[in-house]
């Protein structure tokens, strides 16, 4: 018998309300559901009141939660920034993990200001490093995503990040590649068997400008990228990011309108075939 792929989403992608979440992924017939935002503030910034309610949600709708996205070292979040800033919303998030089950949250690795080379370097895998000490405390694993900061968009750093920094895993977003410029294909080809989760988002440059659009009808190779990484062993959830009406990074955010493409790129992705190798 054949084992199907497991999917989730990104649910603030499919709208701001958790109900809406919730809906979109139930719309899909799918029951994993990745948290980032809930009623428009980061979840870590809701509280323990925020906590309880989502949980209580999350319960009630018999909904998985595979990952947790944080803002840690993301593009807002330069290597200069306070770190104990960055310790409370991982302290924060820890209790999301404990709370919901959850034993994943995304990170990235810190955009420079002016350091030199061989500093930022540094400051990095020493940041990565404690705030994954802090994380095994509890067996909650700290996945870095190829986008913003010192290990991105280079194989070699993020190769080197891993195997550097303990509890530490990688989450491959399928897109990200079109937009920073590089090949994400490629990319993934060099670090696939250190990856633990999959963002999926598909983007096609027009006039030097990155569009997204539905996932296999752009230029990021989602289905070959999916096909390399069930090669290699891949058994998590492919987790659906479109950005169709939601673009973080670019204030683009929207409120509970979003579902219909939310879906529509859910299908997409269903679409592309993919299978699990014999």
């Amino acid at each position: 018998m054949r084992r199907e792929l497991s999917f989730a989403g990104i649910g603030d992608e499919a709208g701001a309300r958790l109900q809406a979440q919730v809906t979109a992924i139930r719309r899909l017939g799918w029951r994993q559901l990745e948290l980032r935002s809930v009623d428009g503030r980061a979840i870590a910034d809701l509280g323990l009141d925020g906590l309880r309610r989502v949980e209580k949600a999350i319960r009630d709708a018999g909904v998985e939660v595979v990952c947790l996205d944080s803002r840690i070292g993301n593009w807002a979040r330069p290597i200069t920034v306070p770190f104990a800033r960055e310790l409370y919303e991982l302290d924060e998030l820890i209790d999301w993990c404990l709370a919901l089950d959850t034993r994943f949250i995304r990170i990235m690795s810190y955009p420079n200001t002016e350091l030199p080379e061989g500093e930022w370097r540094a400051r990095v895998l020493d940041r990565v490093r404690r705030l994954a000490e802090r994380a095994a405390e509890v067996d909650v694993v700290l996945l870095h995503e190829n986008c913003s900061g010192w290990a991105g968009a280079d194989a070699e750093r993020a190769l080197e990040l891993v195997t550097t920094v303990g509890n530490l895993r990688l989450l491959y977003n399928t897109g990200n590649g079109v937009v920073h410029g590089y090949s994400g294909h490629d990319l993934l080809a060099e670090v696939v068997d250190h990856v633990e989760h999959v963002h999926v988002k598909d983007a096609v440059v027009v006039d030097g400008v990155a569009r997204f659009c539905l996932p296999g009808q752009g230029e990021a190779r989602v289905a070959d990228s999916l096909r390399l990484l069930l090669a290699h062993g891949y058994r998590g959830a492919f987790s659906l990011e479109p950005q169709l009406n939601v673009v973080p990074r670019q204030g683009k955010v929207v409120g509970d309108t979003a579902a219909d493409a939310f879906v529509s790129a859910g299908r997409a992705l269903e679409r592309l075939g993919v299978e699990i190798p014999r």
